[in-house]
């Protein structure tokens, strides 16, 4: 395995991860909550708010290595890693216009890739 193909699996593990807080906080959104103050102070929120500057902190050590214009593409995956959790957690069937924002992703991760 090259350093470049570590370091981008570094980058889309981060996506990944952050992709599940996506997730934790969406799960939060859906409860009812005493106080505004406690809407925002809470264990799954700050978790996930923790979790997102994390996957800052891995992201930015990813870059490292990955040329920046790699680093959208690396992303996007987030959008499918979303999508997929929200099916799984959720079983939130994407839309049609979701499909297709979806394989545009995938068809622009593959050029790139080729």
């Amino acid at each position: 395995m090259t350093r470049l193909t570590k370091y981008a699996l570094i980058l889309v593990l981060s996506s990944l991860i952050s992709s599940f807080s996506q997730i934790l906080l969406k799960k939060s959104a859906g409860k009812q909550y005493s106080s505004k103050l406690r809407e925002y102070l809470n264990i799954p929120v700050m978790t996930s708010y923790g979790v997102f500057f994390l996957c800052t902190l891995i992201s930015m050590y990813g870059l490292k290595v990955v040329p920046l214009s790699m680093s959208p593409l690396l992303d996007a995956t987030g959008y499918i890693f979303v999508t997929i959790l929200s099916f799984l957690f959720f079983r939130e069937i994407p839309e049609k216009k979701q499909v297709f924002g979806l394989g545009l992703i995938l068809i622009g991760i593959i050029v790139y890739a080729i």
